[in-house]
């Protein structure tokens, strides 16, 4: 029992150093960018740009994935084991993309966190209540604004997954079949994955075109 105890004090106290860590390193990281001349407010516009950036990588790259997924299924002239390995790189490539989304969203949100939160504590400096008022409208309108960007992007990102596993399923029938049944099968199915994808990369137009609206919004 005393030694369960120990173990959870240890652990907690782990947790906690941790935390710390974490948080210094942030607050280090933007008083290091701030002193460069970077603001918080110009880091997440570069941070929103980046995943609005990798949002429409991804969309060419599912766009192009689709072409490569009828050329496979429709044309001949090349082996089963070349219409594999397209295929394939087409499922990985639109992976890598869909893993860097998830990345960009995160550093964003990170940042917007950071802004949001300092702007906050601010809003008591003032001394004039009519300023400090129209701050803080400005601050809940923002802090509207990007979440209202990010739910978009978090709705792509769970739109992704279903997609990537019957792209995958795909790619892992032909391994395993490389013959005419196999092709025959899979033209089937190709209805249905282009539905998906048209409909994925209708959602990630929206989504871009609200990254824009907000990084043009974001230095008002």
């Amino acid at each position: 029992m005393k030694l369960l105890s120990v173990r959870s004090i240890c652990s907690f106290s782990f947790m906690f150093f941790m935390l710390l860590h974490f948080s210094g390193c942030q607050t280090t990281y933007y008083n290091s960018m701030e002193k460069l001349g970077y603001n918080k407010r110009e880091m997440l516009s570069n941070k929103v740009k980046d995943a609005r950036n990798i949002l429409q990588e991804t969309d060419e790259q599912f766009k192009s994935a689709l072409v490569e997924f009828r050329s496979v299924v429709t044309h001949d002239g090349v082996t089963y084991e070349e219409k594999y390995n397209r295929l394939k790189n087409g499922y990985e490539k639109c992976r890598e993309k869909s893993l860097s989304l998830s990345k960009g969203i995160k550093a964003a949100e990170t940042v917007a966190e950071a802004m949001f939160t300092e702007w906050e504590v601010e809003l008591e400096q003032y001394v004039n209540s009519s300023l400090r008022e129209s701050s803080q409208r400005k601050l809940i309108q923002k802090r509207r604004q990007f979440q209202h960007l990010i739910e978009s992007m978090k709705y792509i990102e769970r739109k992704l997954d279903p997609v990537l596993v019957d792209f995958s399923d795909q790619v892992l029938y032909l391994k395993h079949n490389l013959n005419t049944q196999a092709i025959i099968t899979m033209q089937k199915e190709l209805v249905m994955f282009e539905d998906e994808v048209i409909s994925l990369i209708r959602e990630m137009s929206i989504s871009i075109g609200t990254a824009d609206t907000f990084i043009s919004s974001i230095v008002e």
